[in-house]
């Protein structure tokens, strides 16, 4: 079996006799076990003061306490101290297992009773036959071998503290008995047509897979991620979720697991476990710690096997303030001015996972008022949202946009959401909603704002209605937010602006990532967006019904006000919100 991404080697750094690399791991600086004892070993790493080593060895003398209690007791020394401590005594590794991602795989070969018993932990698989396992006494041979008899592993031994060692097991626990305890069956006959909820308490709720499926969906949530990969590789099933944005490896699934994880997750979602060879999709309805969390499904068959996509949409997790979202008092000034006027169309554009049904949300959040009658179309409804009628999507029902749109127009609204325009038929009724007394929010695939103009254009709708309809387009990215427990400052140097495509003619202080066990080491917490707000005045739709390109559009709106993203980027870079390199990975910022 392939070894996870998380036993990669790490820096051998330790001018700070504490240092534990970006991934949880430090590493022993010797092997050999031979004339130290713990607390040599506490001094030589500079973990403690001489003096109180000396005092704590006094005192342990006479009461018959261990040195290192009575540091503790002391407050001296920390805990993880000593765990490092007891890790170079015997020339093993120390996990700091709040940074470390223990794999749930590994994790569910003993029982939770067996490793409180033991405070000793399986974190990861290392080889085709070996098991890394976590423990707070390495000294401990009857909790190896008898881990090595109940797993069939060759155990490999690293310490860490048993408050770490008892928060994973508890967590693994727990969010094992919040999901499958947390099913929503009340919603069921409400979401029958989109997707049933299911009950997951059946006769094999005990079983390993399923233990481990409910692991990876409760630990995704708590983790916050968008998505879940579940990936065939040629010798495991790799697990990764998406955080702010970012795939990140979780755990490495042993590949005689497959079937069983994906035919687990199948049935949740009500799909065909027999049918491998076409795409399938459905949805999971689940309540974890007390709140609402829908699932969506999606069966991918590679060369390698059958890969799952699970998109998380955890209502409660979704911000509905624009300022909160990132977009600045200037911007949000135009924006609000577009949206809550009485007709006409506002378009949010950007690529996949720019966010920009949520910027939709949060408009109707402010738009949808008791007063007004508020219809969306959506594919899918991700969110259902108070004082507002919203339709799915429904293709092979003959349901589409098009559709959808033009049986809404006919039902007396007053403010329209169009989830995507991606055809001329879809733009074109949009367009004559907006003309006709609607106000029509929708979003659109295109880089930048001016894109949009000309993108409808290309549709084939007529520049004269593009040009009299369009009041507003927003693009937007989503950038990490820097930790800031560990975020350090930099300069920017002029040249790597211009390189950036910055016309400055001098050097930036901003914001660089570091990594800390609060930010798993990756340097970001969260995300927020950085925006540009193109109104549509006199003179762009002058341009439009000359058919003028993109680039003179972007033009004359820069001339007028408008902030570009890459410009927004910047501004939160000086902020301290973000780093270059984060906005220079989400926008093409030599344009």
């Amino acid at each position: 079996m392939a070894e996870p991404v998380h036993l990669r080697a790490l820096p051998t750094d330790l001018s700070d006799g504490g240092y534990v690399g970006p991934s949880g791991v430090r590493k022993p600086t010797r092997t050999d076990r031979v004339g130290r004892s713990l607390t040599d070993v506490i001094v030589e790493l500079g973990l403690a003061p001489r003096e109180r080593v000396i005092e704590a060895m006094q005192i342990s003398a006479e009461t018959g306490a261990p040195p290192e209690r009575v540091l503790l007791s002391l407050e001296a020394i920390s805990p993880d101290a000593v765990a490092i401590a007891l890790a170079e005594r015997y020339g093993l590794d120390y996990l700091d297992l709040t940074v470390f991602n223990a794999d749930m795989a590994a994790a569910n070969l003993v029982t939770s009773q067996v490793a409180k018993r033991y405070e000793a932990l399986p974190v990861a698989f290392v080889g085709d036959r070996g098991l890394l396992v976590a423990m707070a006494d390495p000294a401990n041979v009857h909790a190896v071998d008898d881990i090595a008899i109940l797993t069939g592993y060759e155990v490999h031994v690293a310490v860490a503290t048993s408050e770490d060692i008892a928060a994973v097991i508890a967590r693994l626990s727990r969010t094992n008995d919040v999901v499958r305890e947390g099913i929503d069956d009340a919603e069921a006959d409400a979401a029958e047509a989109a997707a049933a909820v299911v009950d997951l308490h059946d006769s094999t709720a005990d079983a390993p897979v399923v233990r481990l499926v409910h692991q990876l969906v409760g630990q995704a949530v708590e983790a916050g991620a968008s998505d879940l990969h579940i990936t065939p590789e040629n010798h495991d099933l790799r697990i990764r979720f998406r955080i702010d944005g970012v795939l990140r490896d979780v755990a490495a699934i042993p590949r005689r697991m497959a079937a069983g994880v994906v035919s687990r997750v199948k049935i949740m979602a009500e799909l065909d476990i027999a049918e491998r060879r076409v795409p399938q999709d459905g949805r999971v309805g689940l309540t974890v710690d007390g709140h609402r969390v829908d699932l969506r499904v999606v069966t991918v068959p590679t060369v390698r096997g059958e890969g799952v996509i699970m998109r998380v949409l955890d209502k409660e997790s979704i911000v509905m303030d624009l300022a909160e979202l990132g977009m600045a008092p200037s911007e949000l000034k135009r924006f609000h001015r577009a949206y809550t006027q009485s007709h006409g169309a506002v378009l949010v554009t950007g690529p996949t996972g720019s966010g920009k049904s949520t910027t939709l949300y949060a408009a109707l959040g402010v738009a949808s008022t008791p007063e007004l009658h508020v219809i969306t179309i959506e594919d899918p409804v991700e969110y259902q949202l108070e004082n507002v009628t919203q339709i799915q999507v429904n293709t092979k029902a003959g349901m589409t946009f098009a559709t959808g749109l033009r049986a809404m127009v006919r039902a007396d609204p007053d403010v329209i959401m169009v989830g995507e325009i991606r055809d001329r038929e879809t733009a074109q009724i949009a367009i004559e909603a907006a003309l006709t007394g609607h106000l029509v929010l929708s979003t659109l695939h295109t880089n930048d704002a001016a894109g949009s103009i000309t993108r409808l254009i290309e549709m084939g709708i007529e520049p004269f209605l593009v040009a009299s309809a369009i009041d507003c387009v927003v693009a937007q990215r989503l950038v990490r937010v820097l930790c800031p427990q560990c975020k350090r400052r930099v300069i920017l140097p002029m040249a790597t602006l211009r390189e950036y495509g910055y016309a400055t003619s001098f050097d930036v202080e901003g914001y660089a990532p570091v990594g800390c066990k609060h930010c798993a080491g990756s340097g970001y917490r969260g995300r927020t967006g950085i925006y540009e707000v193109m109104t549509v005045s006199a003179e762009i739709r002058a341009l439009a019904l000359e058919r003028r390109s993109a680039d003179e559009i972007l033009e004359m709106a820069v001339v007028q006000g408008m902030r570009r993203l890459k410009d927004d980027g910047l501004e939160k870079v000086k902020q301290g919100r973000t780093s270059m390199a984060e906005v220079a990975r989400v926008v093409n910022a030599a344009d």
